[in-house]
């Protein structure tokens, strides 16, 4: 509890409705087709991965958001995995007006070849807002850019 008092007061006032949007994020995930949930995601902007520009304000706040989801997550009863906790940062990202791009990835799974691993991130200027350092490793199969980046987004 003290950990939590020393939190900025973005994070105290956001840990419960984040928490939440990652329940609410997970129910979409096993009762909405993919199909229905895209559109919500953002616009499609192809495979190209690119990361729009922030000001230092909406960087600051692309930070905040990235840990409060992080921190929100791991204290969920459930399995707040990549994908919810995109669902949530893109959701919060979106209402402060914070330029995102939430990338799908695949990779080959190392111990078996056969299997492909999936992986759901959102990047927000140079700040990685969840999903970690994921370029490297997985290959971009989809993104999806905040609805007012879609008419700069690289086709």
């Amino acid at each position: 509890m003290a950990t939590f008092a020393r939190q900025p007061r973005f994070i105290q006032a956001w840990f419960l409705p984040t928490w939440i949007l990652l329940g609410f994020g997970k129910a979409l995930i096993f009762g909405v087709s993919f199909r229905r949930l895209a559109p919500r995601l953002g616009r499609r902007s192809g495979i190209a991965p690119w990361v729009p520009l922030l000001t230092p304000a909406q960087e600051r706040r692309a930070l905040l958001v990235g840990r409060a989801v992080r921190l929100a997550a791991r204290h969920t009863p459930w399995d707040s995995n990549c994908f919810p906790q995109a669902v949530a940062a893109r959701v919060l990202l979106g209402l402060y007006g914070v330029p995102y791009v939430l990338y799908f990835g695949l990779m080959r799974d190392p111990t078996e070849p056969a299997n492909l691993k999936a992986h759901a991130w959102v990047a927000a200027g140079r700040v990685r807002v969840t999903g970690g350092t994921s370029f490297g490793q997985f290959t971009v199969v989809g993104c999806f850019v905040a609805p007012g980046l879609a008419g700069v987004a690289p086709a």
